[in-house]
């Protein structure tokens, strides 16, 4: 208990100090390097005319790692086998979001990299092989749909953070000590990362951050649900990631009028705050039912009340111009060829 706590706190304040120093580095840095590495590189980008560093990734990937690695290292709280090799892999899929973010990694050579870290982590001889191929998915899917809320100041960090609880509480229910604590030191170093990050955020978790954490969460899912009835592990999967998913059907089903979750509720009157808690209290509540349905304090079916509150949101959304559409009535030549 007493380790959990300290863990938690330092996690939290390594990575907002490591937030603060990156972006000083990258705002320093960046100007310099960009004209000699040539145009494809960048620390910054361009966020509604601020420049924001892309560097805030790379300190919840070092905050976990470290104190995860601490606790394991000194025995404290051991990671066991699928805590530690959660933890490398998904250090891995973080090191290719940090290319990812400085240089342009084609999206196939991604999909290959994210697939093959999933399937190193999936385990095989309890799920088998009709099992395993299905997870490896569905894993990926989840990865790219974090990367994916990573559109607007606080969305993906509050999202993670929230999902990131209600795992730990999945993994300790199960007696999965070492999963339960990688993933509540991943709920602090979120945390501490939101402290620079909310709207205005003064620093970006960049593909880095994104993908390290969905990869991490989604792997952790998997971990955590297997051996689990099909209709209690695919209803607590879905509910604990309806919001990221719901973020990808919107952009596939509305592609043509573009923008995401958040750009569509700041369409609708609300600000940028406000977008991301009405996103984070999304969460909360398809988080909560994934837990509950795990607990067994719900039945399955449950999860179809989030479907269904996610089906709504998709077509009512979906009617909403995103940023780009009405961009592109305004000035007909920055209409997007695809989205």
């Amino acid at each position: 208990m007493l380790y959990g706590i300290a863990a938690a706190t330092a996690a939290l304040f390594l990575t907002a100090v490591l937030a603060a120093l990156l972006r000083s580095l990258a705002l320093r840095l960046g100007p310099r390097l960009g004209p000699r590495l040539g145009p494809g590189f960048g620390l910054v980008e361009r966020r509604r005319l601020r420049r924001v560093p892309l560097l805030g990734g790379l300190a919840v990937v070092a905050g976990t790692g470290i104190v995860a690695g601490a606790g394991d290292w000194s025995g404290v709280a051991p990671l066991g086998a699928d805590g530690g090799g959660l933890l490398l892999a998904g250090i891995a899929v973080g090191a290719l979001g940090l290319v990812t973010d400085v240089r342009a990694v084609p999206l196939a050579v991604r999909l290959l990299v994210v697939a093959g870290a999933a399937a190193w982590t999936v385990p095989y001889g309890e799920l088998g092989p009709a099992l395993a191929v299905p997870a490896v998915g569905w894993i990926v899917f989840v990865t790219f749909a974090f990367a994916s809320l990573d559109h607007a100041d606080g969305v993906m960090g509050t999202v993670a953070v929230v999902t990131a609880f209600a795992l730990s509480g999945c993994a300790a229910a199960e007696m999965m000590d070492g999963l339960a604590a990688l993933l509540s030191v991943l709920a602090a170093a979120l945390t501490g990362f939101l402290m620079q990050n909310w709207p205005p955020a003064r620093i970006v978790s960049g593909r880095c951050g994104a993908l390290f954490t969905g990869f991490v969460l989604a792997s952790a899912a998997v971990l955590v649900h297997t051996g689990r009835g099909a209709g209690v592990s695919a209803g607590a999967l879905f509910a604990l990631t309806a919001v990221a998913s719901v973020d990808v059907v919107l952009v596939l089903v509305a592609r043509r009028r573009g923008g995401h979750l958040a750009h569509r509720l700041r369409r609708l009157g609300l600000t940028s705050r406000g977008a991301t808690v009405v996103v984070g209290v999304a969460s909360f509540a398809g988080a909560f039912v994934g837990l509950m349905i795990h607990l067994g304090w719900l039945e399955a079916t449950a999860a179809l009340w989030v479907a269904g509150g996610a089906a709504l949101v998709v077509l009512g959304l979906s009617l909403v111009p995103g940023v780009r559409a009405v961009d592109a009535r305004r000035n007909p030549r920055s209409a997007p060829t695809c989205v």
